[in-house]
């Protein structure tokens, strides 16, 4: 996807699975070939991702949950890395 609009519904490429990996003690994304270690906000994100909810909710859920005002250009950027690297479609 080029630009996520906020009637966008985000979702998890069904190669990759999210889960928590205790020997890490971070969110993970794990693929066939190997596994991808996330950042905070980047699982935040992420498991916000699950194909129903708009752009817009997902913000609007993070700004509330986090206490930021502001959130949207981070998450849209974070949306464009995600899905130029084939986690999210």
């Amino acid at each position: 996807m080029n630009a996520w609009t906020d009637d966008a519904h985000p979702a998890l490429n069904p190669m990759y699975r999210m889960q928590f990996e205790e020997a890490q003690q971070s969110w993970v994304l794990l693929y066939p070939e190997g596994m991808v270690r996330l950042n905070g906000p980047a699982a935040e994100i992420l498991k916000r991702c699950d194909g129903r909810t708009p752009v817009q909710a997902l913000v609007a859920d993070l700004q509330s949950t986090f206490g930021e005002s502001d959130l949207r250009a981070d998450v849209l950027a974070f949306l464009e890395q995600a899905g130029g690297r084939g986690w999210i479609r």
